[in-house]
């Protein structure tokens, strides 16, 4: 039978028994209406397609899950609208830490003398100064949101230590910020 004229359950049972191409014709299937719920939800091209990315390959690892008696659109845009949530909290706590590392009181005078473009958003080239643990505990907690608790776990260490962490991240940015606006003044 071809793959085009199966249902969405036969696809899923025929993937589940190793057809591979069942599970290229799912994602031709839902590929655009899956792209444009992202986009709608994102409004970031780039984002929505990662995000899409991320919901095929979170439903194909987990196809044994679903229940056949469910209607397969429904359960994948669940997935999809989880990862688009899931993006969205990414997003906010990047931001929001982004406001606070800006918005501290030692922060305000280092920041006026920055191009402005570099006022979005950190170089990356300034993590690089950063020990992996700090680097690692900076990204968990502005990146995925993660608390002291689950960046211990993650570290296996205790909380206060991944905190510690953080504390160092986020001094050790203050001062290349800080130092980089004496440069550009001396420059």
């Amino acid at each position: 039978m071809n793959n085009e004229h199966m249902s969405d359950q036969e696809l899923v049972k025929a993937c589940l028994s190793g057809n591979v191409g069942a599970y290229r014709e799912i994602m031709e299937r839902y590929s655009g209406k899956a792209m444009a719920l992202a986009l709608n939800m994102l409004r970031h091209r780039e984002d929505a397609e990662d995000v899409c990315q991320e919901a095929f390959v979170k439903a194909f690892h987990n196809l044994n899950r679903y229940d056949p008696q469910q209607d397969f659109k429904n359960w994948f845009y669940t997935v999809l609208y989880r990862r688009c949530l899931d993006q969205m909290r990414k997003r906010k706590r990047f931001t929001s830490f982004m406001v606070k590392f800006r918005n501290e009181p030692d922060l305000e005078a280092a920041l006026k003398g920055i191009n402005p473009a570099r006022r979005l958003g950190l170089d990356p080239r300034m993590l690089k100064d950063l020990s992996p643990k700090e680097r690692i505990t900076l990204i968990l907690w502005a990146n995925e949101g993660y608390t002291g608790q689950e960046i211990a776990s993650v570290l296996k260490c205790s909380p206060s230590t991944a905190r510690v962490n953080l504390y160092k991240a986020r001094k050790k940015l203050k001062a290349m910020l800080e130092g980089e606006d004496v440069a550009l003044q001396n420059g």
